[in-house]
């Protein structure tokens, strides 16, 4: 059984990193490559991640640093931009796994949930606007839109998740592995001077 999840989260590594999937559809496409049942137990997120991890580090060492310097620093653009709504950045560019096909996840946490919108709107910044799960596991706001990323020369998609104020404080809890799932713009310039950036 243990096999089987190895071999799917090796696949579904190589789903994440080579075509930009998010982890639940690489995890049952993967599984559907595999010619697994519909109900076949997928491996979790964090062994996911660790086979993206040496996914990476096999293949891709040799570029992947680079592009996740330039997702970080895309991403503390829309950090300063956005510094009235608390954003903390999540997701593959936060944990150090992301490549030029990942997107930028940043939380918001405002007193208004319409006024993130609004200065976008101010701003004359194309977005569209959804609703998806937040890390509480309710529904939120998510504004998507795209940021050309001259590092890279190709638009990136930026994702602001809108979140209440209140929120902020259960979002710093460190998870069960004891790492932190989001950082500041002051967490993510320090991931960047580690990079020697």
């Amino acid at each position: 059984m243990e096999s089987l999840k190895s071999e799917i989260a090796a696949t579904a590594a190589r789903l994440v990193v080579e075509e930009g999937l998010e982890y639940g559809p690489a995890k049952r496409r993967a599984a559907k490559q595999l010619g697994l049942a519909a109900r076949t137990a997928l491996p979790d997120n964090d062994t996911l991640e660790e086979a993206v991890r040496e996914y990476l580090q096999v293949f891709c060492s040799d570029t992947q640093p680079a592009e996740l310097t330039a997702l970080r620093r895309l991403a503390l653009v829309w950090m300063e931009r956005l510094a009235q709504f608390r954003p903390h950045l999540a997701g593959a560019v936060w944990n150090g796994t992301a490549t030029r096909l990942s997107d930028i996840y940043l939380q918001l946490f405002c007193d208004d949930p319409k006024s993130a919108e609004i200065a976008l709107i101010e701003h004359g910044v194309d977005y569209q606007a959804r609703s998806v799960t937040g890390f509480n596991g309710e529904l939120v706001e998510a504004l998507s839109l795209s940021s050309h990323s001259a590092e890279l020369g190709e638009p990136i998609g930026v994702h602001l998740m809108i979140h209440d104020h209140d929120d902020l404080r259960g979002a710093l809890r460190p998870d069960g592995r004891g790492r932190r799932p989001r950082g500041d713009f002051a967490d993510v310039q320090a991931l960047l001077a580690q990079e020697g950036v």
